[in-house]
């Protein structure tokens, strides 16, 4: 690595902290438990805002996870807190599984079942039991677990379908949310429970679970990965293909999770292909995803061929770690350079220096959309507490 990088994992070091003083300051809810809905753009509370599952686990996992990387008790409140307002006031005691959406008080405003909410809580709760060795958040992982199996696997033509009703019936609307189309299974679920599965099987060596983790390796492989290099995002029960765009940051996040979840199924045969075809994903990646100024590119409507050139914050991030693990592969300078032309445009305009955190997105001018939140139910400090971790092991 050259120095350059060095200096770029230094800074990444650097800001892992920051992030997690940002959230340890700004987001605790004092009156209500838990951790604050919504922070608007320009760092103000709003008030009686509802919080979600995702937020919820993503801020468990991003302090475990945390924790585990700077072998620290720094932030064990912190995780504590999270995990005690998950367990009281998410979980649903009668049909088991976690609600998507609490009111500011915690009283469930949306009870259904989301396989996405479901995936991410099991992974939160596993990187956190690593961390504290808490035997009910083991448990619960492994509830969750077997909950998604029985109800969301697709015995017959394999993959998970989306979305349930609470009692786990199933639900006609399907969506994560109002910009998502209304499929029965995506990539972007798929790829959760993947992530989900692979920091499972680490505290617990499950045969059906290692089974799963494998059939959703060979899913990516065989159903979302097409011949142009990019994963296709939304599917019909039959895996019938029903869009038609390509999600940059989707792209390059995949083909690293994916490995990881190969190598700890032990198949050398299987980690040699996904390693093959993740090296191709992250050229395809450099030669379509990025633009000239250094940043990721959101997203390419391939029938309009339209491409959104706003930068969100989570593409930049994931971006690097793709690239570090395709240099691992093949080391070449290109990665490098990429990595470090991403790191400087998001240091310029991604990264709020005056009231902390990152922004949401940027136009492709560099203005600020100040209309988007700091933290809010898809703002959370996952996306860029893993990038620090992982480009400094």
């Amino acid at each position: 690595m050259t120095n350059a990088y060095k200096q770029l994992q230094s800074e990444l070091s650097s800001e892992l902290k920051n992030i997690l003083s940002y959230w340890t300051q700004n987001t605790l809810d004092n009156e209500y438990g838990g951790f604050v809905g919504k922070i608007d753009h320009y760092n103000k509370v709003v008030p009686n805002s509802s919080k979600g599952i995702i937020l919820n686990s993503r801020i468990l996992w991003s302090f475990s996870a945390a924790s585990n990387h700077l072998q620290t008790n720094d932030y064990e409140l912190v995780c504590d807190r999270a995990f005690d307002y998950l367990k009281t006031f998410f979980n649903d005691k009668e049909d088991k599984g976690v609600f998507w959406e609490l009111d500011y008080q915690g009283k469930p405003i949306n009870k259904r079942k989301q396989v996405y909410a479901q995936a991410f809580t099991i992974y939160a709760l596993s990187e956190y039991y690593i961390f504290s060795k808490n035997e009910n958040a083991k448990n619960w992982a492994i509830e969750i677990f077997e909950l998604v199996e029985k109800h969301a696997k697709d015995e017959l033509n394999i993959g998970y379908f989306e979305a349930f009703n609470k009692d786990w019936t199933p639900i006609e609307d399907m969506r994560l949310s109002d910009k998502d189309m209304n499929a029965s299974k995506t990539m972007n679920t798929h790829l959760h429970v993947l992530e989900a599965y692979t920091t499972l099987l680490k505290i617990y060596d499950n045969e059906q679970l290692r089974t799963s983790l494998k059939m959703l390796v060979e899913v990516f492989l065989e159903k979302f990965l097409n011949d142009k290099n990019h994963y296709e995002l939304f599917f019909d029960d039959e895996w019938n293909l029903l869009s038609n765009s390509v999600s940059y940051g989707h792209d390059i996040e995949a083909a690293w999770l994916i490995i990881e979840a190969s190598k700890l199924l032990k198949d050398d045969d299987l980690l040699e292909k996904v390693n093959e075809l993740a090296v191709k994903v992250a050229d395809t990646f450099l030669k379509e995803g990025i633009d000239q100024d250094g940043s990721v590119l959101n997203e390419k409507n391939l029938t309009t061929n339209h491409i959104d050139t706003d930068r969100h914050w989570w593409p930049q991030v994931e971006a690097l770690i793709g690239l570090k693990y395709a240099h691992n592969l093949k080391p070449n300078e290109k990665y490098i350079n990429a990595s470090l032309k991403i790191w400087d445009y998001t240091k310029k305009h991604l990264i709020d220096y005056e009231n902390g955190e990152w922004f949401f997105r940027v136009s492709k001018e560099g203005k600020v959309y100040t209309e988007e939140d700091k933290v809010s139910m898809w703002k959370a400090p996952y996306h860029t507490s893993r990038a620090f971790i992982l480009l400094n092991e």
